[in-house]
């Protein structure tokens, strides 16, 4: 097991975005619903090639060139809940207002200066999520700040924007997205770069997280939030870690960005040492391997041919782990599969993979390679193996240098690949085609702050005696408004809770459908418990009865269950102390726990057990007392 590092010596620097999608009606430029499909119900399909425009000032992104050199087909799925606004086959509309409000609300709750005025401004994005060749976003709030764990973290800007597109699949040489989700507003908050731990990162996080959930005004659900991660050390590099989905990674994310900085600063001192270089041609090897015997060359000289670059002093370190499960060859492996090919070969873990030791050879003596150096290849369409090696020569001269400022996504292990190259101001420009808003006085003093998750979990704890566990389950919960209704008709609070969030969860796991059920259904299951007509026992009964037919009424369930009343019960108690006169005149009062269990398995669940017993125990005395 490593030892931490030392993140302060490090100076370690962490900004957080988070996305969050809003719950509203409609998407942010037009009236479509937000709600998401199956591909398969899509209407049409359509495709595109998007090329990058130059900003105000004439300037060319570096992340939308490199995308337009990669050369891919963008397929999209229309549906008949899309328009021709997705399509970008027709002008935006106007701001969506209930975004806007909902935005405002949360810029309030992160303590935020609102900005007098909103603009939409163009993010050129080319990577095909956005079929107009860039994301609409508008800045909302700058210069707020949430406190965690006694410490104060700023958070520097708040954005309304358009959700992207979903990717759907990937096919040779493009992408197919569905543009069900293109335009599902969301907000973008972005912190300073002020946080110094990754575990203090994962609760600056938790916290925004918390708040953007008091408004009860988000999407849940996988895919509706995730972090980007910005992540710098000393004498390395910003680098941006896009699409974190699971919280509990982040701080993961964080940890593995550190060592995958430190080990590229220590690539780089030793390639120095080695006075290492990068000789800028690509090799034409094509006719080494025309009689090769590894099935994937074979593949790639039917696409064209194979090529190769020389990196002198490389030996050793690209085939180096860098991260757990990932080396320097992987970082140029990303690059080639962002322009379409399979991956790349490299003499540090050569021969192999069919290619043999003669070939290897004969492929050192072309490029002129000595034995501290190492050859990097790759094969396929010749127009895209000379783009990915143009790249990865870039990449490697980075190695030179140390950590290249780059875009990177996040994986599930907690590791990251390359993504494309960091963005900068060339990519924004004004939008034309959608009017400014006004930010008025009135508009801010008409929005009603909520309780904070965080404030209501204290406040059930104290009001309702509640443990931890217990008033957090339910305070993170939508269901703590029927709560506190339920609690407040006379309900204990433990039972409440167990019967909206514990039962339901059990149950789903046996195959119920426990989206049917409604607030109505918990009313009339806690009706039913006051009036004495069922006992706690069987709710659960009940529950799975409400998901199995959603539409059953108070009587139809009564029926169900069979109907049993006081009146039934208070019959049966009679007829059965009649029956058992003897064993009541032999033990007294002491019958009654035989007698309580003959009772229970007719009634149980049918009538609360405190009812059954205060009425068995009644008419056990009445019984004694005649004699």
């Amino acid at each position: 097991m490593h030892a931490e590092p030392d993140y302060h010596e490090l100076g370690l620097r962490v900004g957080i975005e988070v996305h969050q999608q809003l719950n509203t009606q409609h998407k942010l430029f037009c009236r479509c619903p937000v709600t998401l499909r199956e591909k398969e119900d899509s209407c049409m399909k359509f495709s595109r090639f998007l090329r990058a425009t130059k900003s105000e000032l004439g300037e060319e992104d570096a992340a939308a060139r490199e995308e337009m050199a990669r050369s891919r087909k963008f397929t999209y799925r229309f549906y008949d809940s899309t328009c021709l606004v997705e399509a970008d086959e027709e002008p935006p509309g106007e701001l969506n207002r209930e975004a806007l409000m909902i935005a405002l609300e949360i810029a309030l709750l992160l303590n935020m200066n609102v900005v007098q005025e909103v603009h939409t401004m163009r993010k050129i994005v080319v990577d095909g999520s956005n079929t107009t060749g860039f994301q609409r976003t508008a800045l909302i709030a700058m210069d707020g700040y949430v406190d965690v764990e006694g410490e104060r973290i700023g958070i520097d800007t708040l954005c309304l924007e358009e959700e992207a597109a979903q990717k759907i699949g990937e096919m040779e040489g493009g992408i197919e997205y569905s543009l069900d989700r293109l335009g599902i507003p969301l907000v973008e908050i972005g912190t300073t770069p002020e946080i110094k731990t990754p575990q203090q990162a994962k609760a600056v996080a938790e916290t925004i997280g918390m708040i953007l959930r008091s408004t009860e005004k988000i999407k849940r659900g996988l895919g509706t939030i995730r972090q980007d991660v910005n992540v710098s050390i000393r004498d390395g590099a910003r680098v941006e870690i896009k699409g974190v989905q699971e919280l509990e990674l982040l701080d993961k994310i964080v940890k593995n960005e550190v060592i995958r900085q430190i080990n590229l600063l220590k690539i780089r001192d030793r390639l120095r040492e080695r006075k290492a270089e990068v000789v800028k041609e690509i090799f034409d090897v094509t006719e080494i391997f025309h009689k090769t015997e590894s099935k994937i060359l074979r593949k790639n000289l039917k696409k064209g041919g194979i090529f190769a670059i020389l990196l002198k002093g490389f030996s050793g370190i690209v085939g180096e782990e860098i991260v757990p499960g990932r080396r320097l060859g992987t970082e140029f492996a990303d690059i080639a599969r962002m322009f379409g090919l399979g991956g790349i070969f490299h003499t540090d873990e050569l021969p192999g993979y069919g290619i043999s030791s003669d070939e290897i050879e004969k492929l050192r003596e072309q490029v002129g390679a000595e034995k501290n150096d190492c050859v990097v290849m790759a094969g396929g369409e010749t127009s895209r193996v000379i783009s990915a090696l143009k790249r990865i020569i870039d990449r490697a001269e980075y190695a030179l240098m140390g950590v290249p400022e780059e875009t990177r996504r996040a994986l599930d292990d907690g590791t990251t690949a390359y993504l494309r190259p960091l963005p900068g101001a060339a990519r924004m420009y004004p939008e034309t085609d959608v009017p400014p808003v006004r930010i008025t006085e009135e508009m801010i003093e008409n929005i009603k702050l909520p309780e904070l998750i965080e404030d209501r979990i204290e406040r059930f704890m104290k009001t309702y005696g509640l443990n931890r566990d217990l008033a957090t389950l339910i305070g993170r919960s939508g269901k703590h408004a029927l709560f506190e209704e339920l609690v407040k008709d006379g309900h204990q609070p433990s039972l409440v809770i167990r019967t909206l969030e514990m039962l339901p969860s059990e149950i789903e796991r046996e195959g119920y459908r426990t989206s049917n059920l409604r607030d109505d259904h918990f009313r009339m299951i806690f009706k039913l418990l006051k009036d004495g007509k069922i006992a706690k026992e069987g709710i659960e009964e009940i529950l799975k009865k409400f998901c199995e037919n959603p539409e059953l009424s108070l009587e139809e369930i009564e029926q169900e269950l069979g109907g049993a009343g006081l009146d039934e019960l208070e019959r049966f108690i009679r007829d059965l102390v009649n029956q058992k006169s003897a064993l009541i005149e032999e033990r007294g009062k002491g019958a009654f726990s035989p007698l309580m269990g003959l009772v229970m398995k007719e009634f149980r669940g049918k009538i609360d057990g405190k009812t059954i017993s205060e009425i068995l125990m009644t008419e056990i005395e009445k019984f004694l007392e005649k004699k």
